[in-house]
């Protein structure tokens, strides 16, 4: 991502595990070494202050695996066996009861993580599942992992060791901890802090911790998610650069660098961007949680859909049992990779649901899902890889449909749009019942070539989107300016859409493409493409480069908090992005708390903030704030 703010000066710069080729030294975080020679000096445009983080804790660090972390050799973990009488839920998702010695879990978590700690594109996917009882067992938690109870409530599975992310793989740097997550779980850390280290495509949801959270390892961090959780301790931010928590209650939170945003969550920081950079909205307009899958008193697999709720704040489950939906196992088809995209389609248009068991799916044609109310759940971070240039996922404009846990990777084809909701002109509303995606994650490149033109289309109205992050690759394998092409990320065209959690990075037009009325994004994390190969080649008419974030002229009603945006132009530092942020001058568009970054020292330029307001972000005046737009 980029260098922490002054206040936060890490132990070690970590080195970009993957550079792309003849890029090693600014690919994806790795100009963190120039950049952050220069952050102690960094200065602020349009107004702003910058506000000084906290340094990262001293918390203890929990104990490693077994075996070495990321040792690329690592032998697969034993297939996970199911009994007679159980849902066969295939050989990457293991099961763990209370009668399960405590070795032999620890065994296997040790083992997943050293196949996983270094994976960052690799193919094993993983998924941990602990029924109602008590473990005594210490997980660390590596790329296409999760780690989840089974029960109703949180506190039915309680883990009383750790369940942890840390940056052993990298270094202490956890700018590249993508794609793995932790949820329904009682922690309780033996050291009394647990660890989270992450940055996108992570989820730390549905969980009471009964302690501290770290969200650092002392490198560079750059940013995650928390909902529904309760934290009776700190939260200490340390190095995150930005990070956005909905419907949680926290003891206390700590540290600050650009954009820490909250959205109902009990005892949060009140509203001080840029100094403090808190931007806090107390109250959640509308909501739905992500579905779960959970074992009932009898022992029965079931899937729990919780309901939407309006104006809401804190848990869905604190002193009460939560409002929604039961669905048995047996109305979902459980998939296991191999499974055709003939064979899942049959499966929804006999009326199932899909439950996509770990691994990596290849269809030669979209999942359609046409059906109101059908769930798509995925675990282990489920992956669907389109060929032929199809879409990974169609969704017909109809009420509830819940999509939650998949990865999304673009073929060598060029797809229109991997993920699309609702076909072109979808004229129905869904207020009471909306579909929703739920830690859906697209990659365009970096696990080999990929191209599409947009990665999530949105032409519904009422979607409510809940933590994403849609990457075009600017480091691994099939990445260059021609070869993994992406137009935009996110397109909305229907109305009343809401998004928690945007993250969105290196497009090469517009990141994100809003043209529906009444839109609401809650936090938006973007890098800019990194390689344009000169401002010829990154044109948008008359201005310089594509915005980051832009609304359509049309619009007179949208509203977001918390937006960042930053650049570096690794081909040629003379680019300019005239704007981050381009919106219609209204009353009924309002933006709140953004900031822009040239990083790299300064590598590159965008000139405002929003329009041809605050700003630049340049080699003089890396960071830029702006409190509002307009004024």
């Amino acid at each position: 991502m980029a260098p922490a703010s002054p206040g936060n000066t890490p132990r070690s710069t970590p080195e970009d595990p993957d550079p792309a080729p003849g890029r090693a030294a600014l690919g994806r975080r790795g100009f963190l070494a120039s950049a952050g020679a220069v952050a102690a000096g960094t200065s602020v445009a349009a107004g702003g202050g910058l506000a000084a983080g906290s340094p990262a804790s001293a918390a203890p660090r929990e104990a490693a695996p077994a075996k070495a972390a990321g040792k690329a050799a690592a032998d697969a973990p034993p297939p996970a066996q199911h009994p007679a009488g159980e849902p066969d839920f295939g050989p990457n998702v293991y099961v763990f009861d209370s009668s399960t010695p405590v070795k032999t879990i620890q065994s296997i978590a040790d083992q997943v993580y050293a196949q996983q700690a270094g994976a960052q594109f690799g193919s094993g996917r993983y998924a941990l599942l602990f029924k109602p009882g008590g473990y005594d067992v210490d997980i660390n938690v590596g790329y296409y992992t999760q780690v989840s109870g089974l029960g109703i409530q949180p506190a039915a599975a309680t883990i009383n060791n750790a369940v942890h992310a840390d940056a052993d793989a990298h270094g202490h740097g956890a700018l590249t901890n993508f794609w793995r997550g932790v949820e329904n779980i009682n922690l309780v850390p033996r050291s009394g802090t647990a660890r989270w280290a992450v940055s996108q495509a992570t989820f730390f949801r549905r969980i009471y911790l009964l302690g501290n959270i770290q969200l650092d390892d002392g490198g560079w961090s750059s940013g995650g998610f928390i909902a529904d959780c309760k934290i009776t301790g700190q939260v200490n931010s340390g190095t995150q650069q930005q990070w956005v928590t909905r419907n949680s209650m926290v003891g206390q939170w700590l540290g600050s660098n650009w954009n820490m945003v909250f959205v109902g969550v009990d005892n949060a920081p009140a509203t001080t961007f840029p100094a403090p950079t808190y931007t806090s909205v107390p109250r959640t307009p509308v909501v739905r949680e992500k579905p779960f899958l959970y074992v009932d008193g009898d022992g029965a697999y079931r899937v729990f859909v919780p309901a939407v709720r309006t104006d809401s704040h804190g848990t869905s489950w604190e002193g009460r049992r939560p409002e929604g939906k039961s669905l048995p196992i047996a109305d979902f088809h459980i998939a296991k990779e191999g499974t055709t995209a003939d064979e899942l389609n049959s499966a929804l248009a006999q009326g199932k649901h899909l439950l996509l068991t770990p691994g990596v799916y290849h269809l030669d044609k979209a999942l359609t899902v046409t059906r109101a109310g059908t769930v798509v759940l995925g675990l282990g971070l489920a992956t669907l890889v389109p060929g032929g240039g199809a879409s990974a996922l169609d969704i017909a404009d109809v009420d509830g449909v819940t999509v939650a846990g998949l990865l999304v990777d673009a073929g060598e084809q060029v797809s229109d749009a991997l993920v699309r909701v609702g076909p072109d002109g979808a004229r129905g509303r869904h207020t009471s019942d909306p579909t929703s995606l739920h830690d859906v994650f697209v990659r365009i490149g970096g696990a080999g070539v990929g191209k599409a033109k947009q990665s999530v289309v949105v032409n519904s109205s009422d979607v409510i989107i809940d933590n994403t992050w849609l990457w075009r690759a600017d480091h691994g394998t099939g990445v260059g300016w021609t070869t993994n092409t992406s137009e935009e990320g996110l397109v909305v065209n229907g109305d009343d859409v809401t998004v928690y959690g945007l993250f969105v990075e290196h497009h090469q037009k517009a990141q994100v493409q809003w043209n529906g009325e009444g839109g609401r994004t809650y936090f938006f994390q973007n890098e800019m493409p990194y390689d344009p190969p000169n401002q010829a080649a990154w044109m948008d008419g008359a201005h310089r480069g594509f915005p980051a974030y832009q609304v359509a002229d049309h619009v007179r009603r949208h509203e977001a908090w918390g937006l960042g945006s930053y650049c570096i132009f690794a081909e040629d530092a003379t680019i300019v992005a005239d704007r981050a942020f381009a919106v219609p001058r209204t009353p009924g568009v309002r933006l709140h708390s953004m900031i822009t970054f040239s990083l790299g020292g300064g590598q590159g330029t965008i000139a405002h903030v929003v329009n041809t307001t605050g700003g630049p972000s340049d080699a003089e005046c890396n960071l830029a704030m702006l409190t509002s737009y307009p004024s």
